[in-house]
Order: structure tokens, then C-alpha cells, then sequence
């Protein structure tokens, strides 16, 4: 149920090696920058189009063959952008992100030591932070994955943040991830506006409705996660 097989699927060879040795699926999501500098290495690779108006940092950056980079967005990496994937207008590409092919990361949207899997898309006003996007995932927008606990305070001596605990069918796990926003599953979708909490984790096929404020835990695979609102209509006096 937890296993990264019980989230995505591994046809491809490369998003295996992204999951090698992983125990529990929230175990990938400290590697994620290990992975960006074995694909990347130190330099830079442009094989797709940068349009005026885009930024680039000196960092480590690869853009593959058919790769779009708009004007406006700004890569900062480490970061490997994969063929054929899109990073649009505003959009901001932070250290250690990985988009697969066909990914996505759209206007005014954000990712940091994130995972796209191929065609999974972030497309407007997301926030996509130290989480795992699955194949064909798509974010309504305005879709938040918080990362980080309104209550996790740094400890006084250590300065260390407490680490994110799950309770799963009576069973509690430690991530050992102080911080950790979600991982969704092949072709999960969220409505627009929805709030995933930090340590979030969704089967593949679920749909999550708008506006839903989603609490930290597992959530079964293939469905409905429903959010009901009961509008009342006045007379106006």
C-alpha cells in the first residue's frame, strides 16, 4: 500500500532508477537531488528552445530535445527539465526538480525538490513543493501541496524541525522528512483551489474535489474525495 509499485507504474527505465532501493514511497523524495546531479552533471545542456524573455541561473541545467521554456519563466535548478515538457510564463523552477517528459510546470506556479512524472502537469498557480507528481497527474488550479507543518517549529538546541509522522491503519511511520508536501499517484486529479496537507499521500485514478482541504495521510486508490458545501439563498432587504 505504501510501496512507490502501489503509486506508479514502471515501464519506464528511468522513472525505476528514480525509485531504486526505495522502501516507502515518501523514501524518494530526499534523493531527488542526488538524481538531478547524476542526470545533469555540472554543467549545462540546451537542447530545447529558450525564448527571449526566459532566464536561466548559472547553475546545473538540462533542457531536453523539444523542451519549451517561455518568457518570463525563471530556472533556477539544479534541475532537469526532460524532452518534450513545458515550463511556462512565470513559472519558477527552484533547486533539485525534475520534469519527465511531457511534464508540465505552467503560469505563476512554482516547484522546489520536486518530481514530475512523464506528463504530469502543474499548469496554473501551483505550489509544488518537496512532493511527487505520478504519470498524467494534473493540478486544478490554484492547487497547493504544502510541504511544511503551520506548527513545526525548530527545536531550540538542535535547530532541527520535527519530522513528519503518519498514521496509517493504526500504524504510525516516521518519514524521517521534516519537510514533505504530497505524493500523488498515476492520473490522480485535484480540483481547483484544493490544499493538500504536508504528508499527503494519494492512490493512482482518485479525484480530489475544489476548494477540499485534504489532511495528511493515505488515501485510497480509484476514489471520489468529496467536498460538499450547502449554500443558502436570502431574500435581500
Amino acid at each position: 500500500m505504501l510501496t512507490p509499485t502501489d503509486f506508479f507504474n514502471f515501464e519506464d527505465e528511468l522513472t525505476a532508477s528514480l525509485f531504486a532501493g526505495c522502501t516507502y514511497v515518501w523514501d524518494a523524495i530526499p534523493q531527488i537531488g542526488g538524481h538531478v546531479a547524476r542526470l545533469v552533471g555540472e554543467g549545462q545542456t540546451i537542447l530545447g528552445t529558450v525564448l527571449p524573455g526566459a532566464y536561466l541561473s548559472d547553475r546545473p541545467i538540462f533542457i531536453g530535445e523539444g523542451a519549451v521554456i517561455e518568457p518570463g519563466a525563471y530556472v533556477q535548478g539544479p534541475a532537469y527539465i526532460g524532452a518534450g515538457a513545458t515550463v511556462r510564463h512565470g513559472a519558477y523552477v527552484r533547486e533539485n526538480v525534475i520534469l519527465l517528459p511531457g511534464s508540465g510546470l505552467g503560469h505563476a506556479s512554482e516547484a522546489k525538490n520536486a518530481l514530475f512524472l512523464p506528463g504530469a502537469h502543474a499548469p496554473h498557480f501551483n505550489y509544488v513543493g518537496d512532493s511527487i507528481l505520478g504519470h498524467r497527474v494534473n493540478l486544478g488550479a490554484g492547487t497547493k501541496l504544502s510541504n511544511l507543518g503551520i506548527m513545526s517549529e525548530k527545536d531550540a538546541v538542535t535547530g532541527k524541525r520535527p519530522s513528519i509522522q503518519l498514521t496509517i491503519d493504526d500504524q504510525t511511520y516516521d518519514t524521517g522528512l521534516a519537510k514533505m508536501g504530497a505524493i500523488l499517484g498515476d492520473e490522480v486529479q485535484t480540483g481547483c483551489n484544493a490544499v493538500l496537507n504536508p504528508g499527503t499521500l494519494i492512490g493512482p485514478r482518485t479525484l480530489v474535489y475544489a476548494n477540499l482541504s485534504l489532511r495528511k495521510g493515505y488515501h485510497a486508490a480509484d476514489s471520489i474525495i468529496k467536498f460538499r458545501q450547502n449554500p443558502r439563498r436570502v431574500d435581500r432587504i
